[in-house]
């Protein structure tokens, strides 16, 4: 079995060595250990003296610019690869289960395997267990198929998907889940195995920024929500504008003054989404317009009908109202995802 174990580690600890010392004591002689603009370099040293393959980033890149740059290293330093193993160096990942995936990757040769923790248990802190079932969620109605974990740095990469691996962008976590989206998109399967859960003092030892972190890797629902509050807005001021220069409040001025708006809001709204929210621009325009159309005439709709539907509840129409549309951005949101702006 001609694997490579890839290990990205920031500022580490012994629990770093110890983990190399016991995959080479299971037969796993290569190992790359990328260290990622650590400032003391006593652990990178001695695992350099055990044989590992010891590749240094001058400054902090992020765990996805260490990972290709593992990637890289391995196809390099190691030619015949099967493919390799990504792992965390921080005692999250015991060696059993790293053996585990790596066995996994000849049989699967055209996969992604992923080393699946259970989040049930009451080990797991809150914290992370809200996230990775948000973050599930989040991933099976976005890409239309099923990840019990997409956390999970356990993963194995076979040969045939190194380039695909190392073209996928993202420089710090969110690489990990882009990953994902694109195998979804292209069609690449998954694989998955169980593995134990471990957090090692409540996961403290990770590097993980809740915000800054959560936001590029949810970067993509965060922008559409921008677009579709600046596009609200201008709908308002148009609206606005338009009712000032008619001077009157006659039906038909105010139907004019609402189309207008809405027209020019819309078109904003899909330009911003295009270029902005899910950077679809190689694809044909005129086809995404046509399907944004559809949907923006289906939405509105959908909209009015469900709270003439709902306006015998003994609540403001106006919160109705509210309650609706809000339901409805969430329904938009996966529609231009995977229908408008999927790409090809």
């Amino acid at each position: 079995m001609n694997i490579a174990v890839l290990i990205p580690s920031l500022d580490p600890d012994e629990a770093l060595v110890e983990l190399v010392g016991q995959l080479q004591q299971h037969g796993v002689k290569q190992i790359v250990v990328i260290d990622d603009g650590s400032t003391a370099q006593a652990p990178f040293d001695r695992c350099q003296a055990m044989g590992c393959v010891v590749v240094h980033h001058q400054t902090n890149c992020g765990k996805g610019d260490a990972l290709r740059t593992g990637l890289r290293t391995a196809r390099a330093q190691f030619p015949d690869l099967q493919g390799v193993v990504t792992a965390d160096g921080d005692g999250q990942h015991a060696v059993c289960d790293i053996l585990r995936v790596a066995q996994e990757i000849p049989h699967h040769p055209d996969s992604i395997t992923l080393g699946t923790r259970d989040f049930s248990t009451g080990t797991v802190p809150a914290r992370s267990r809200f996230g990775n079932r948000f973050s599930s969620l989040f991933f099976r109605l976005s890409a239309g198929i099923s990840c019990p974990d997409t956390q999970t740095g356990l993963r194995g990469i076979p040969s045939s998907l190194f380039d695909f691996a190392c073209s996928i962008p993202g420089s710090r976590y969110e690489y990990e889940m882009n990953v994902l989206f694109a195998a979804a998109q292209t069609g690449i399967p998954l694989h998955f195995i169980p593995i134990e859960t471990i957090y090692e003092n409540g996961n403290r030892s990770s590097h993980f920024r809740p915000i800054a972190d959560s936001a590029r890797v949810y970067a993509m629902p965060l922008r559409f929500a921008a677009a579709s509050l600046s596009s609200f807005a201008l709908d308002i001021l148009l609206f606005a504008l338009f009712s000032y220069l008619f001077h009157v409040r006659t039906a038909r001025a105010i139907l004019i003054a609402t189309i207008g708006a809405r027209i020019c809001s819309g078109v904003f709204n899909f330009t911003l989404n295009r270029m902005w929210s899910f950077s679809s621009t190689q694809d044909n325009w005129h086809s995404q317009g046509i399907r944004y159309l559809i949907l923006f005439l289906c939405q509105m709709l959908t909209s009015g009908a469900l709270v003439w539907l709902l306006s015998f509840l003994p609540l403001p129409l106006t919160l109705i109202k509210i309650t609706v549309d809000t339901a409805l951005f969430f329904v938009s949101y996966f529609i231009q995802h995977n229908w408008v702006f999927r790409k090809s």
